[in-house]
């Protein structure tokens, strides 16, 4: 049993380490994550209706889509770096949300306005939406990594699974919000319809409300946590060499070299999982259009469209609604049957939803897709960051955390170049044929986990032993 020595404990080596921190003290760390899911999920929504409203055809889509993994790829380990070696008055990871959040907010009022600004500048509309689009991506991107970086800095080891699951909970909330907000305006009288090139007010005042909450939400957990200084983190066993050891931004290629293999074994599984995801994202709008509505694969203007774009944003809804649940399960399963057989059933069972699109020809019934997807989305959330801050050393959270959404957004980039040629030339603009593809993906992350990433001890006492043990 450890001993509390103020806001430290003792181990039985007599080593200090991170002391449990309660329930609302996580929940309060995590809260800016609802807000920016909340972005995040209003972008997944209607970033592909916004870009069909001002012109773009289906092929194009997800070029226009590049910029949101290519800006991840540049940011998140200059951020993570960044982070591992600030020490200000306001924290270590805390000013980055605030940036983030505030050039976040700006990039949510202009894109959805971007047809209107463009006639006062004169510009081409989809460039300056593209603009607007990597503006909110890039901020997602320096907000969202020290979030991820958070939890390795505050929480002890044996606490991660549950610090990313009450992360995923927000995340499914605030992505709950997103995903259906344009929905329930509709419904409460707001109008989704637009003049040819422009987007609906229901998209429009949908994006003001997120910019609201994402600013609100990272303020509170600002004010709410209070980081580790300098002197408490050289007080951990690991800590002396955070604060002794600063290192040089040329180290982030030293770092590239040394990535501990958990990590790629678990970034290949990563791979599949995004490539999956970032197809549902940036085709559903259209394959629901095509293959559940009966439109025309160049119909993106009509009332049929529209809807089609509103169930897209409910269905997202909906999973992020269901992850809710499966993130509240997720530690207690793990702890049944492991976590990277947690993770490979999670998987499994959203491959299953993606295919099973093609085969539920009544919208009404796609909530059915949408529980699977659910549990992967919950699991992809949380799983493979708690399978992976064990090989982590505490001096580098930040830049690997950085390093790791590689493995997100490389998939993303490749899907992004050809995923549109492959709708439009292979499968004759029937995105819904490619959805497919995305589930088979799935599937295959789901076997890469149960033959390929290293197992784990789940055992309270196991979890003990390595806490004391583990030196970096």
């Amino acid at each position: 049993m450890a001993e509390m020595t103020g806001r430290y404990e003792t181990g039985k080596f007599g080593k200090k380490i991170k002391p449990n921190l309660s329930m609302l003290q996580i929940i309060n760390m995590s809260m800016g994550f609802l807000g920016i899911q909340m972005a995040f999920g209003l972008q997944n929504g209607n970033a592909s209706r916004i870009l069909a409203n001002f012109g773009a055809d289906v092929h194009e889509l997800s070029w226009f889509w590049l910029v949101a993994p290519i800006t991840g790829l540049i940011v998140q380990p200059i951020i993570g770096h960044m982070g591992d070696n600030t020490w200000s008055p306001l924290g270590r990871r805390k000013p980055y949300f605030l940036i983030g959040a505030i050039l976040c907010a700006i990039g949510l009022v202009m894109l959805p306005n971007a047809a209107s600004a463009t006639q006062m500048m004169a510009a081409n509309v989809l460039l300056l939406a593209v603009i607007f689009l990597a503006m909110m991506d890039a901020s997602i991107n320096v907000a969202m990594e020290p979030f991820r970086a958070l939890v390795g800095d505050m929480l002890p080891k044996h606490q991660g699974t549950i610090g990313f699951s009450v992360q995923t909970i927000l995340i499914g909330i605030g992505a709950v919000i997103g995903s259906d907000l344009p929905n329930w305006l509709t419904k409460w009288g707001v109008s989704n319809s637009a003049p040819k090139g422009f987007v609906a007010d229901n998209v429009i005042y949908a994006f003001y409300i997120g910019a609201a909450v994402l600013i609100v939400s990272i303020l509170y957990t600002i004010i709410t946590t209070k980081e580790y200084s300098p002197e408490e983190f050289a007080a951990f066993d690991d800590g002396k060499e955070i604060v002794e050891h600063q290192s040089k931004f040329s180290d982030i290629f030293k770092d590239f070299n040394n990535i501990p293999s958990q990590m790629k074994k678990l970034g290949i599984v990563q791979f599949f999982s995004w490539f999956a995801l970032f197809t549902m994202w940036v085709f559903t709008t259209s394959a629901l259009a095509t293959h559940h509505f009966g439109l025309s694969p160049d119909d993106t203007h009509s009332a049929e469209f529209n809807k089609a774009g509103d169930l897209t944003g409910s269905l997202f809804g909906s999973y992020n609604f269901y992850a809710i649940f499966f993130a509240f399960a997720l530690t207690p399963i793990a702890k049944f049957i492991g976590k990277k057989q947690t993770h490979a059933l999670a998987l499994a069972c959203g491959g299953l939803g993606l295919i099973s699109m093609y085969f539920i020809k009544d919208v009404n019934n796609l909530w059915i897709s949408m529980v699977g997807l659910g549990f992967a989305w919950a699991s992809i959330l949380a799983m493979p960051y708690a399978m992976l801050i064990d090989s982590i050393p505490q001096n580098k959270m930040g830049v690997y955390m950085g390093i790791f959404n590689f493995f997100i957004v490389i998939p993303q980039i490749i899907n992004g170049i050809f995923g549109g040629p492959i709708v439009s030339g292979v499968f004759g603009k029937q995105a819904i044929d490619y959805v497919v593809v995305g589930g088979v993906c799935m599937l295959l992350g789901a076997v890469l986990t149960l033959f390929f990433v290293k197992s784990e001890h789940d055992t309270p006492k196991e979890i003990e032993e390595e806490i004391q043990q583990v030196h970096f």
